[in-house]
């Protein structure tokens, strides 16, 4: 597996780099994540965002029904054609739980001098204090807030130093697990999903029963 990391734009090397980045399971990659990353990227100007598969997250209990490779296959296919986004697998290739500090300790080497941002939803928001070396992850990277629906309002912990940008966005219901249930139900991912990846998931047979 190999980083595919979203393009920058032409004259870029003329000012500070921003770069975005949205972590996630991808269990599958729902349009949601993507209005997600689209409204973080414009609403900050920033000058590309990349996807960022987890190996395993320290906030969801469950086991991952895709591979690692199926998993970062279909964020390929539906950011494909886009060169404002792109994927970074390192957490994959780190394995065990996926921390965001020591990715973002990873990204701070890899891309010197860039300002970089973490995209999260209200629900992550209030639970910051909880991750790993808070301490030490605020002083690397600023925090993005993007609305979740249903919560209109966030508590924001309060951590010394922390940076947290608040960026209207569109609201959209949809979750991974709602679309594991729906093709275990037999019923059509079409229109939460981009078509590739409704026929990847198909092509898998991903998330049907006793697959």
């Amino acid at each position: 597996m190999a980083d595919t990391a979203g393009a920058l734009p032409e004259g870029a090397g003329f000012h500070t780099v921003r770069i975005g980045f949205l972590g996630g399971s991808f269990d599958p990659i729902h349009l949601g994540h993507l209005l997600i990353a689209q409204d973080a990227l414009e609403g900050l100007g920033l000058d590309r965002l990349d996807f960022i598969p987890a190996a395993v997250s320290p906030l969801k209990a469950r086991a991952l029904t895709a591979s690692p490779a199926q998993r970062l296959e279909m964020v390929r296919l539906a950011i494909e054609g886009d060169e404002r986004f792109g994927i970074l697998d390192l957490e994959l290739r780190r394995g065990g739980t996926s921390y965001t500090v020591d990715t973002v300790r990873e990204l701070g080497r890899r891309f010197p001098g860039a300002e970089l941002f973490w995209v999260l939803g209200t629900d992550q928001v209030q639970l910051l204090a909880g991750w790993k070396d808070i301490g030490e992850l605020v002083a690397l990277v600023e925090f993005v807030h993007l609305a979740r629906p249903g919560l209109e309002g966030v508590v924001v912990p309060p951590i010394p130093g922390l940076r947290l940008h608040r960026v209207a966005g569109h609201e959209v219901a949809i979750s991974s697990s709602e679309l594991r249930a729906r093709v275990s139900q037999g019923l059509p991912l079409r229109h939460f999903v981009p078509l590739k990846v409704a026929d990847f998931i198909e092509s898998q047979s991903l998330y049907r029963p006793n697959s």
